[in-house]
């Protein structure tokens, strides 16, 4: 697998409310940050359409709740070029470029491994935090990568996990090769 996606139609969709204005549908989407995902009625109308009938009841339908709830918190990134920014790669790369715009790689990568650990339940809570620190530091998200990454979250051989943590520290050079350069 790739971090170049496709362009999926419910991520479209998110863009589309924040593009035409529809602030009360993002504040009501926003509302679901303070539940689990797929528990806040107010986000039905909005979200349940978009999920397939095999998928409801399982952790892919939560993390159809769960990206509109982070989406509509923080609309950057993705998509078409001149309509909004565009955002390539996938969560690591994103975390990495926060760190070193935040210049505070330590406490940074602490909430990243946290994030890679984090047990599904915890997920929004440890998501919501690292996007907020996305959001300070203007880093826009690939809401497409992301929401694929998001459904395999799950998966035994961890793959995404390992991807982001590759992302993330691929471009670090190993201590002892930082001191021997010095």
């Amino acid at each position: 697998m790739t971090d170049e996606t496709q362009t999926y139609p419910y991520i479209q969709y998110l863009y589309s409310l924040a593009t035409e204005g529809r602030r009360g549908a993002l504040a009501d989407l926003r509302r679901g940050l303070a539940e689990p995902p797929g528990t806040a009625p107010v986000m039905f109308s909005y979200v349940a359409r978009w999920v397939p009938e095999e998928m409801r009841y399982s952790w892919t339908e939560k993390v159809y709740y769960l990206i509109a709830a982070l989406f509509a918190y923080y609309q950057s990134g993705g998509g078409v070029e001149g309509k909004r920014r565009i955002a390539k790669g996938n969560f690591g790369d994103h975390c990495r470029i926060a760190s070193i715009k935040k210049a505070q790689s330590a406490s940074f990568e602490a909430r990243f491994s946290a994030l890679l650990k984090a047990h599904p339940d915890d997920l929004p809570v440890v998501l919501r935090q690292i996007i907020s620190l996305l959001k300070s530091a203007d880093v826009p998200i690939n809401w497409d990568q992301l929401f694929q990454d998001l459904r395999h979250w799950n998966s035994e051989s961890q793959y995404v996990q390992r991807r982001w943590a590759n992302s993330y520290w691929s471009s670090q050079k190993p201590d002892d090769e930082k001191n021997q350069s010095d």
